[in-house]
């Protein structure tokens, strides 16, 4: 039988075995795949690995995401409220960091893997990889140090920071959200993930300017990834294009995955990465909600149009809202099956 991971292997060498890969990022959907309130079903990490390993067995995409909630990563740096939706991702419910002291009294934890709150995390990750461990990609969730801040302070007050200092505080906190990330990547590699999509808006010029791309969140991306080298690390902009930034990236950081924004043109990026890297159509699953049977296939052939020749190229999601219709997701996945094991 062909694996997820052999479809990903292939793909990264140039060819393509039944059909392309595809990563489909159901997250919240675990709590109604076993009949849960959002708030029970992420208390334990045996919940979240069942309903992954269930999703993916019943919709037949090629992996399974380790991530609870974005705010996990706040609880580990103290935060302690979350606050639960009835049909939405979990937000972080106070920020930690109010004043510039607050700064230097942020503690970064030397042992994430032992932390109380990495455990139900841990306990997702292990049942996932004793269960498809090497023949699915595991995905984990980081928070690049240049938009770690805006989880803990607020993105306003974080772009006040950021752009208009003081240059000590920015830099400390810069600082102690790259060490946090650093050891927070480590955790996850130890305990079993494969795949680490690498979360910073701040890496798109859809947000910041070039200029403060390239004297600050280029090298801060450096620091990131500097110990732990880029394996498996996933360039993403949290659904920001970044066809402009594409070739420093290959360049400074050695990347060697995009998964690209729905607004990014497919084939300006593939030009850009030139065969360098794999990259990945993400559809925009927002208008899932809503839209037709005919509209979700005619936007995947599109997407499978654009991205397939050349090869290098797999179909993905961003993170897919908990009110899309479970129909929906099977006529976009199928379609991506179809078009995507036809000929580029």
């Amino acid at each position: 039988m062909i694996t997820g991971f052999d479809r990903l292997t292939a793909t990264a060498n140039g060819a393509v075995l039944d059909r392309i890969p595809v990563f489909c990022n159901l997250i919240d959907q675990g709590a109604k795949e076993l009949g849960l309130p959002l708030e029970e079903y992420y208390s334990n990490g045996e919940h979240v690995a069942n309903a992954q390993l269930r999703m993916r067995e019943k919709y037949g995409y090629d992996n399974v995401w380790s991530l609870f909630y974005v705010g996990k990563e706040a609880e580990l740096l103290g935060c302690k409220k979350i606050v639960f939706a009835k049909d939405g991702p979990p937000n972080v419910g106070e920020m930690i960091i109010r004043t510039h002291d607050d700064i230097d009294r942020l503690r970064i934890p030397d042992d994430i893997a032992s932390h109380p709150a990495f455990q139900e995390q841990l306990k997702c990750l292990r049942i996932l990889r004793s269960e498809v461990g090497g023949r699915y990609p595991i995905c984990a969730y980081v928070t690049a140090s240049m938009t770690l801040p805006a989880i803990l302070m607020g993105m306003e007050n974080w772009l006040n920071l950021l752009l208009n200092g003081p240059a000590d505080a920015r830099d400390t906190l810069l600082a102690k959200c790259s060490e946090f990330f650093q050891r927070e990547i480590a955790a996850l590699r130890q305990a079993g993930a494969d795949i680490f999509v690498y979360s910073n808006p701040f890496g798109s010029t859809d947000f910041i300017p070039m200029k403060i791309f390239q004297e600050m969140s280029l090298p801060w991306m450096e620091r990131d990834l500097a110990a732990g080298g880029t394996d498996g690390v996933v360039y993403y902009c949290g659904g920001a294009r970044m066809t402009t930034v594409i070739p420093q990236v290959i360049e400074r950081l050695k990347i060697k995955t995009f998964y690209l924004s729905p607004m990014d043109d497919i084939r300006a990026a593939k030009a850009r990465v030139d065969g360098r890297a794999l990259s990945a159509g993400a559809f925009n699953d927002i208008l899932l909600i809503g839209w037709t049977k005919e509209e979700i296939r005619n936007e995947v052939r599109r997407m499978l149009q654009e991205g397939m020749p050349g090869g290098r190229f797999f179909f993905g999601t961003l993170v897919m809202p908990y009110r899309i219709p479970e129909e929906n997701i099977r006529v976009m996945l199928e379609a991506v099956y179809e078009y995507g094991s036809q000929p580029a």
